[in-house]
Formats: C-alpha cells, structure tokens, sequence
C-alpha cells in the first residue's frame, strides 16, 4: 500500500513539472518571408509578434519575457490581440510589460476579441499611447526602412463591429485601408485566422494572426485539438498558411484564457524576418 501510494505521490509529481514545463518555457519560433515586394533595403528586418498573453506572467513582472523581447532585437513589435483577458481583467500586466520593452523597438497594437469585452478598454487604450504603443485600430501606417517602405495595417477584432454583416464591413475597413500601389508590401494585424479568406481577398500579402492559442493540446501528425472559432481539429493554429499570394502567421501565443494548459504546445513568440528573392 505504501509503494502504491509513494508511486502516485511521485506521479503526481512528474505531471506538475511536465505542465509546469509545458506552460511557463516560451519557445522562440524564427520564420524567414520572403516576397518579391521586400527590397534590399528591407532584407533583414525582423518584426517580433506577441499574442494572446492574456494576464499571463513569466517571473515577477514578466522577467523572463522581457529578458528574451530584449534578446530578441527586434526591429518593430507587433501585438496581434488578447493582450489582457476578460474573465480575470488586470491591466497593469500588460502594462508593466510594455513599459519595460517599449524601447527595445516601436510597438504596434491591434485588440482581440477579450479588449472588445471588457468596459474599461479605452482606458487601457490610452494606457497603452501613453507608454508610447501604436494604436493600429482599424488604422495603417507607413513604416519607412532605409530608402524603402512597408505598410503596416492593423484592425480591431471583429466582435468590436456592431453591424449586422460583420465580415464583409471588415473586408471594407482593411479595403480602404490598403495602399492602392501594389508594389509595397502589405502587412496586417488582424487576431482571427479563421478569416485567411477574407485577408486573401483583400490581396494582404502578410498578416499575423492569434486567437487560436495553438489548439490548446497538440498531438503529433494531428496538430492542435481545438480552437476558439474554429472547433475541434482547427485549421488555423500554429505556423504560416497560405492562401492565393496571402500569407498568414499564426502565433500559438503566450497565455491561457477559459481552459487553463497547454499540452505539448509551448508559449510561443514569434520572429519574422523579411528577405529579399
């Protein structure tokens, strides 16, 4: 009886540290982009994406996030949504964060659907501009790299849109937003992957996207299990997917929000690189 018990103590013990391990060690994912629109002038710019933090702390203020952001050098961070979450909403999280990292490279923000739900996200917005963010709510810019350029889009999630056709007013907000010259690189910061038609449609060459926090559980050859919006065995959780000349990033992210683990599915940030062909 004692060796059954001192066997399911030890059990036990093993599955803590695996989830702990699985929940808390970020794995850094490197992408290198390439497109005929990215020049010389831009060849080796690296954008850093962090998505779905969701309140999530990695050490006392986020030590050991902020230490690899630092690490990481990137050129621009983009914030693709669910920053903070809306069941257990604290906002000084995501703010200590950015005031930490906000001069390590220029940050653009776009909102989840979890800033749609929570009452005092102007607040948080204008948090966020006094720390120097880049509010990308339905909004682009111009982002000028040496002699060269890129346009960088960012909308807010579709659960901020009130009208009834929720999809095609979001097809218009990112159509009016888009450079009509087609020979600069279009990036978008849009939280749903589910909607890779929609940015295909829009002949976006880039987007990065979230929302799916990598399936939640990942199972060798099958990938993810499930996903917000997308069910079980979602399509959209992890890497780059393409569709027509648009090119879609998903990040696993970083934090848990109504289920609570991650299995063999690490916190994820993200490094893009762009390249030249």
């Amino acid at each position: 009886m004692k060796k059954k018990i001192a066997i399911g103590i030890v059990v036990i013990i093993i599955l803590g540290l695996f989830c702990y391990y699985q929940n808390n060690d970020i794995k850094i994912t490197n992408i290198d982009f390439k497109n005929d629109k990215i020049s010389k002038e831009i060849d080796g710019y690296k954008i850093l994406q962090i998505s779905d933090l969701h309140n999530k702390q990695f050490g006392k203020d986020n030590k050991k996030l902020v230490k690899l952001t630092k690490e990481i050098k990137p050129d621009i961070i983009v914030i693709t949504g669910d920053i903070i979450d809306s069941r257990r909403t604290n906002t000084d999280v995501a703010i200590r964060y950015i005031n930490q990292i906000k001069k390590v490279a220029p940050i653009y923000y776009s909102p989840g659907n979890h800033e749609s739900r929570i009452s005092e996200y102007q607040d948080f917005e204008n948090r966020l501009a006094k720390q120097g963010v880049n509010i990308l709510n339905d909004k682009s810019k111009s982002i000028k790299i040496n002699n060269d350029s890129i346009d960088l889009i960012g909308v807010r999630d579709i659960s901020f849109i009130q009208k009834e056709n929720r999809k095609e007013e979001l097809s218009n907000i990112i159509n009016n937003l888009k450079n009509k010259d087609d020979s600069k690189l279009s990036i978008l910061l849009s939280h749903r992957p589910d909607l890779i038609d929609l940015y295909a449609k829009e002949s976006i060459d880039l987007v990065f996207s979230g929302h799916a926090h990598g399936g939640q559980v990942r199972l060798p050859f099958i990938g993810g299990i499930l996903a917000p919006d997308q069910g079980l065995f979602p399509k959209y959780t992890s890497g780059i997917y393409n569709k027509d000349n648009t090119h879609m990033i998903v990040s696993r992210g970083l934090g848990n929000s109504l289920f609570p683990l991650r299995v063999f599915n690490k916190p994820e940030l993200v490094v893009t690189t762009l390249k030249s062909k």
